[in-house]
Formats: C-alpha cells, structure tokens, sequence
C-alpha cells in the first residue's frame, strides 16, 4: 500500500468511527472481530492479508459498517485463528445443556465465574491438583515485562532451572519463532507452544518458566499453564512495554504498524483479562531492575512456603 492509499484509509477509518452502527447485530460482530484480533496481537493489515479482504473491508466489518458474505466471515475467521461459530455467535447456543450452563453462569461475578471454572475443573479431573504446582512459577504478560531477565534472576536466587519457552518451542519445530509463523503459520505455532509446556511440565518439578506474551491466546494452553504453575503477571505501562522492547532492538510484533503505540495497546486490553487469572502480580513499571527483582521476590517466596 503506498502512501496516498494508507491516507485513504486512515480517513476512511475515522470517518467509520464518527458514524453510528446500522444494525445492533453488525456493531456486536465488529466488536468480536476486534477484540479477537487484539488477543492474538494482530494489525487490522495481517488480518486483512490473511483474510484475503482488503483493509477497508475490513475496518467496515470491524465497526459495523459493513454486511459481510458468510465467505468473508468464514476467512476472516481463518485469519483470527477461531471457529465461524466463535466468530459471529456463541458457542453455548449448540445445546440444551450449553444454553442452561450459561444461564447460570450469564450474570455472575468474575469471582463467582473463576470459582465456577475451578469447579468444573475438578468435576472433569483437570483442576489445579499437580502437587508440584507450587514449586513452577511461571511469568506471563507482554514482550517487554521482564519475563526474561526477572525470570533468569529468580531461578538463580531460588537455585531452580530456568525455561524460557519460546527456546524450547524453537528446540521442537527446528527453526525460530519467526520462521514457525512465516512458514508453517499460528496454528502450528500453538501446537509446537502447547508441546513444550507440557514437556517442560512433565520434566521440571521445579522450575522458574519465561511464557511467550501471547499463551493466553489458547484457553487450552493458558489451563495447562494455570493447573500446573504458580502463575505470575509482570504487568507495565503500554509505554514501558514499547520502550523496553525498542531498546532491545526489537519492535516484534508491531514493525509492520503505523500505529505501533496503539496497536500495543490493543493487544494489552485484549490480553489483560486473561492475564490476570494468574496467582500473583507484580507490577514492574517505574521501577529499576533491582526494585522490580525486589518485588517480585518477596511476592513469591511466600507463595512457595504457603
């Protein structure tokens, strides 16, 4: 896209934003499509590309504008990495019993869901019952928290083995990370995650574990790390996150955006409410090194002797 096109389409989108939805329905499918997209941490161009749609229609579709195809919608689903059904509907409408569940479930508390989730979980066997949980902790949250260099500082500190997944899901596909999505795409890039999570919880009783930013993108993933790992978000400021990132010379995943800042901002606010099921936070911004290893230190210690 050259620059008079790029323009083009800034203005169209603005204008898109001042206007009012046509239909109920359409501006509740464009909210899905959004908030899917910023959960996997994808420009509205990737998905666009993928999708095989242009960025117009898109946007269009996105803030429900546009009465997209069942075609459409089925690529841009594709793109989003989720189901058709996922996409412009609710998966709880496809039984009897689905439709009761969420009548229960539809008005409670964030609290009252987690217990209800924790529940079905020991109904099913799949809880947080592994006896060596405690002994794994695991750092979620953004590029750019700490994960890394606060995770490598724990495990000295605590004499444990330090994992840094994105490592070992390189070890399993035989290429980097980049080259996992460039060649073989973000379903394989799942799988190859979802592998080496559970072979490093198979392995390690104790372990301090560095996730890759974007493991609550797959529930079933995100439930393995939370029954198995004392979960921690290192949370940051949009601002700290790009910030740390750049200096690292690194602007993955946000090179190919014009909006970098708030991209990223959109993947913090479509990641945030999975991130905090986790056990533990700890707020790193502002904060030196040696302040924020402090923190997160006398936050876990006495979660491990509990």
């Amino acid at each position: 896209m050259n620059k008079r096109d790029g323009r083009h389409l800034e203005a169209a989108v603005t204008a898109l934003e001042s206007q009012e939805p046509r239909n109920a329905l359409l501006a509740a499918l464009g909210e899905r499509v959004r908030s899917l997209r910023s959960r996997r941490g994808l420009t509205r161009k990737a998905v666009a590309q993928a999708a095989d749609v242009s960025e117009r229609h898109l946007a269009n579709l996105e803030y429900g504008i546009g009465n997209a195809s069942i075609l459409v919608l089925h690529q841009v689903a594709g793109a989003l990495q989720c189901s058709l059904a996922e996409l412009v509907g609710d998966v709880s409408t496809s039984s009897p019993e689905w439709l009761l569940i969420r009548e229960l479930l539809e008005n409670g508390s964030e609290a009252d869901l987690r217990k209800a989730r924790i529940a079905i979980g020991e109904l099913l066997g799949t809880a947080a019952v592994d006896p060596g949980r405690g002994r794994r902790i695991a750092l979620v949250g953004l590029r750019g928290a700490g994960k890394s260099t606060l995770g490598r500082m724990l495990a000295d500190h605590l004499t444990l083995p330090f994992i840094e997944l994105s490592r070992e899901i390189e070890k399993f596909a035989g290429c980097s990370v980049r080259e996992i999505h460039d060649l073989y795409g973000t379903n394989a890039y799942r799988r190859y995650e979802r592998r080496a999570l559970e072979e490093t919880v198979q392995i390690y009783g104790e372990v301090v574990i560095a996730t890759p930013g974007g493991i609550v993108s797959d529930p079933a993933t995100f439930n393995e790390l939370l029954a198995h790992c004392t979960t921690v978000w290192l949370q940051a400021s949009p601002e700290e996150h790009m910030g740390r990132v750049a200096a690292q010379g690194d602007l993955r995943p946000m090179a190919a955006s014009q909006e970098a800042m708030e991209d990223l901002r959109r993947i913090l606010d479509g990641r945030a409410a999975f991130y905090s099921k986790a056990d533990l936070r700890v707020n790193t911004g502002s904060k030196t090194l040696e302040q924020a290893f402090d923190v997160l230190r006398a936050t876990v210690i006495p979660a491990l002797t509990a």
